[in-house]
């Protein structure tokens, strides 16, 4: 995605640029922060969340823009790029999918995994994989009724159980 795309009403999207980072990191921590209780080690859980403007160095980040305002953002990280173990190599994986919780509700975490979708089809890949955590309650379901389906679960992150979910794009 070069420039900018339409979303939701007054929301664009656009690539990330290193003067975003302080912003994307802060929506970050917001986006998380109702799961504070669920991690064993939150501050070990802070500190990685904290950091998602990193996710730069090896993938695409995708900023979403509401009036003027950052409201979201998620991580592309393109095929044979480096990337968790549960991963197969080929596929392209969505990362942090943070909305900020005063923009959550517009369809703006949709859009921007629709925008990962499209930078898949653009790489020519087969599919698409994430993974989340049914502490997940608003992302789970979405991802479902996107298409992804559960592959395998993967280590507990801090003591949540995670899983890996595939979308076919053929």
């Amino acid at each position: 995605m070069t420039g900018t795309a339409e979303g939701p009403v007054g929301t664009q999207f656009r690539d990330f640029n290193d003067a975003d980072a302080d912003t994307v990191d802060r929506i970050a921590l917001a986006a998380f922060a109702e799961f504070e209780g669920r991690y064993d080690d939150w501050p070990a859980m802070v500190a990685d969340i904290g950091a998602m403007s990193h996710l730069a160095e090896a993938g695409e980040i995708i900023v979403a823009e509401t009036d003027g305002h950052i409201s979201g953002a998620v991580a592309y990280i393109p095929p044979h790029q480096p990337k968790a173990d549960y991963f197969d190599p080929e596929w392209p994986a969505i990362r942090m999918l943070v909305v900020d919780p005063a923009y959550r509700g517009a369809g703006i975490g949709r859009a921007l995994t629709e925008a990962c979708i499209d930078r898949a089809r653009r790489d020519r890949s087969r599919e698409i994989a994430l993974h989340t955590s049914p502490i997940m309650t608003i992302a789970m379901p979405m991802y479902r009724r996107m298409g992804f389906r559960f592959v395998r679960d993967t280590a507990p992150i801090h003591g949540v159980v995670y899983g890996v979910y595939v979308k076919n794009l053929e």
